[in-house]
């Protein structure tokens, strides 16, 4: 495997069980996977205990590693992962705007305080990322909200499509927050697309796209985690807009479009 295992993940499968699943993802010549512990997947956080050990075994046998899980952060899920050998839970920080941002931000670190014994416990690390929108958006409000945790036990997940989102550029945000990084970042595109006439108040849509057409430079990005000594898995979210509108791409329709980002994340990490 790379000193740098390149993720995907796997939201886009809902129908697929875990052996197809693992198939097709490793025909892609990807290292591993984030997996969705969500309702409707092939793991919920219901069936995690033994499922997740399941899935560890399925996708080792072709080769990937489940590098994270994509589901919620509690003493259950921590006890799962710890015991499928699987290192970090992400998660993202909403905002409830009916309590406002502060209270929010108290709340979410009451509630990281109260896992760190069973984060200890199990050696597993809760990931923080962020998002646009009523969630932690940028590097800086990772900061915030949990500068004062070690990374091992809750660290930043920086994704650098919602910071650009947020108008944070990359050597700024990688700087903020680099001491904070723990084993994950995310490289996935996006831009802000007009969807209404000239002669109206502007309406922006976000959407998702490859490497070439988002909102920062993937080089930048990866350069600048170089410089760091940034060590860990890189995940491809696969997230993906249907250009005709409508929901996002889902299932083997995101293929094409993640191997052509797959293979220029190869060529910007190959010298790493």
């Amino acid at each position: 495997m790379s000193r740098f295992p390149i993720t995907v993940f796997t939201k886009p499968w809902v129908a697929e069980g875990l052996a197809e699943l693992a198939d097709k993802l490793a025909a892609t010549g990807l290292d591993g996977v984030e997996l969705a512990v969500r309702p409707g997947y092939q793991v919920t956080p219901e069936t995690a205990a033994s499922g997740l050990k399941d899935a560890s075994r399925i996708f080792a046998a072709r080769g990937l590693r489940i590098a994270s899980v994509a589901s919620t952060a509690d003493e259950a899920m921590i006890a799962a992962c710890g015991d499928a050998g699987i290192p970090l839970i992400r998660v993202m920080a909403p905002i409830d705007m009916q309590i406002g941002y502060h209270k929010a931000i108290e709340d979410h670190q009451r509630g990281f305080d109260a896992l760190l014994p069973a984060l200890d416990q199990y050696n597993v690390t809760i990931g923080v990322q962020n998002h646009y929108g009523f969630f932690v958006g940028s590097s800086t409000g990772l900061l915030h909200l949990l500068g004062k945790y070690e990374p091992r036990h809750i660290c930043a997940v920086l994704d650098m499509a919602h910071c650009a989102l947020d108008g944070e550029p990359v050597s700024l945000a990688v700087d903020i927050i680099k001491d904070h990084l723990h084993g994950l970042v995310n490289f996935k595109s996006a831009y802000r697309a007009r969807v209404n006439g000239l002669e109206d108040e502007a309406v922006f849509k976000v959407r998702w796209t490859t490497h070439r057409h988002g909102g920062y430079s993937w080089r930048e990005f990866a350069e600048c985690l170089r410089g760091i000594g940034f060590r860990g898995a890189i995940c491809l979210p696969a997230e993906y807009s249907n250009p005709a509108g409508g929901p996002q791409r889902m299932g083997d329709d995101v293929l094409p479009y993640l191997r052509k980002d797959l293979a220029h994340l190869r060529d910007l990490t190959a010298d790493w």
